[in-house]
């Protein structure tokens, strides 16, 4: 039921405004590039040899923030607290998923490069997109990530906040049966592919990189190769514990928390990059080999089926409570 004359805090106002403003330069930039303009995008960059398929994967970008922007208005209204709960789950799991690799890749990335003084692009043999773009988007990212998670919690807590309370061992056999363990473990056994590979790759080997990609292998790639394995074990712990219910003692919110963070950013950023892998490439040097493919496949299926398994456990918790 929404609460009558339901009016939002003076903090979840401002992370409202913060969460929109933030977008604007991400959506700003995208537009400008739909309608055929070069800003930030220097000469010679490879982003200019596909016009059509930029166009395309910009307007989609564009429709992405625009999401966010309807999850802030939405976690801040009364007719918000009336909106089914699957339809607000989806696009915030996948918002988080997408989002927090960000907010933890790229401070790790500024600090790497400033504790070895390496310049970020030096690496690079062609220009992609000038420095300040990236700190503008990224930086964008973050806010956007801390602004809509904050406000994605204090709504779940005002809502769904029974669904979380007590330790796992308090837990139902009924939250979890056989048929979501077998799912959960199943999804333990994909990802020993795409962590085998992550591990390969942070070892130095060149194993499944293209020929550009193993050439530009800088500081940010193995952060960000360290990033996504993290993120990889952290699913599958995370969500095996929580279906399981132990161990006992452990609290049902910070589990079920890293959970749903971290299978959303094995689901969605496995999709991403898989979609990417997909896209036609007639330089040589830059396909990408079958076993990177099969390393993010298998991170999309990883994240799908624990994500399932959280979703089952949300939703037969909510029905007991």
């Amino acid at each position: 039921m929404t609460p009558t004359g339901y009016r939002p805090s003076l903090l979840r106002r401002v992370l409202r405004v913060l969460a929109i403003v933030a977008c604007l330069p991400y959506i700003s930039l995208k537009i400008v590039w739909v309608a055929g303009g070069t800003l930030g995008i220097p000469a010679g960059s490879e982003l200019l040899e596909h016009r059509t398929l930029l166009a395309v994967a910009n307007s989609i970008s564009v429709l992405a923030d625009i999401v966010v922007v309807v999850l802030a208005l939405l976690l801040t209204q009364a007719w918000g607290l009336r909106v089914r709960a699957w339809l607000l789950a989806f696009p915030m799991w996948a918002a988080t998923g997408l989002l927090t690799p960000i907010m933890a890749g790229y401070p790790a990335q500024l600090a790497v490069a400033l504790l070895s003084g390496d310049e970020r692009a030096a690496a690079a043999s062609e220009p992609f997109l000038d420095d300040w773009v990236f700190a503008v988007v990224y930086g964008g990212f973050i806010l956007q990530g801390l602004t809509l998670g904050t406000l994605f919690v204090l709504y779940s807590r005002d809502r769904w906040g029974h669904v979380w309370q007590g330790r796992l061992g308090e837990l139902s056999a009924r939250t979890s049966g056989p048929g979501v363990r077998a799912v959960a473990l199943a999804g333990a056994v994909v990802a020993l592919l795409p962590a085998t590979v992550q591990l390969i790759w942070l070892s130095g080997s060149t194993t499944g990189l293209s020929a550009r990609r193993a050439a530009e292998r800088d500081p940010d790639f193995y952060v960000l190769s360290a990033v996504h394995l993290a993120f990889l074990v952290a699913a599958v712990v995370f969500t095996l514990l929580l279906v399981l219910r132990r161990p006992a003692r452990l609290g049902v919110r910070p589990v079920l928390a890293l959970a749903w963070v971290s299978t959303g950013a094995m689901g969605c950023w496995g999709a991403y990059m898989s979609l990417v892998a997909l896209q036609p490439e007639t330089d040589v040097a830059k396909q990408v080999p079958a076993l990177a493919q099969l390393s993010y496949a298998g991170q999309m299926i990883t994240g799908f089926l624990l994500a399932a398994c959280v979703a089952v456990f949300l939703r037969r918790r909510s029905a007991e409570a």
